[in-house]
């Protein structure tokens, strides 16, 4: 059941959505490394504080090590979560499969192109300094052919005439 759920998660909805093929690896092997161990520890009557902390040593130094964002560290959690229920609940495959069934459908509805699909964030980088707020909004929602909905302006450099913004957008269409 583990790995039909690592599989659901890892190649039927992160892939075909972010197509990230390094994450799509660090997902299927974190998740089948916890169900490992869970399962080694539960035969072994090792407490399972013991575990559970190992795995957020481990998981913490990974997303330490490179850039992802914050819906990559959901799909990361969701792995780990995966592989905690199949390993604890081995003995209930019932419970596991109706755990494993609802953790998918939520990443699969919570992370879907048509709940939120036409809302960007993106870091720009201008090749202006704007002093009035609203010529930079202009200026981005033709860059970015989009509504801006928030924009911070996270560096000005005025000996180089560079503008780094933090965007939120809604772009005009879908692109599919």
């Amino acid at each position: 059941m583990d790995l039909a759920a690592i599989t659901v998660l890892a190649y039927g909805l992160y892939y075909r959505r972010h197509h990230r093929r390094d994450l799509l690896f660090a997902y299927v092997a974190l998740n089948v490394g916890i169900f490992a161990v869970v399962s080694l520890l539960l035969v072994q009557r090792v407490d399972l504080a013991v575990g559970f902390g190992l795995f957020g040593v481990l998981s913490i130094i990974r997303l330490r090590s490179s850039e992802i964002t914050q819906q990559e560290i959901a799909y990361y959690f969701v792995a780990i979560v995966l592989g905690l229920v199949n390993g604890i609940a081995s003995q209930l495959p019932l419970t596991a499969l109706l755990l494993d069934g609802v953790l998918l459908a939520v990443v699969h509805v919570a992370d879907h192109p048509r709940l939120l699909g036409r809302t960007r964030q993106q870091v720009v980088t201008l090749d202006v300094v704007h002093a009035d707020h609203e010529l930079l909004r202009a200026d981005l929602e033709s860059r970015l052919r989009g509504r801006v909905l928030h924009c911070v302006v996270t560096q000005v450099d005025y000996v180089r005439d560079v503008t780094v913004v933090d965007v939120r957008f809604q772009i005009a269409e879908v692109a599919r």
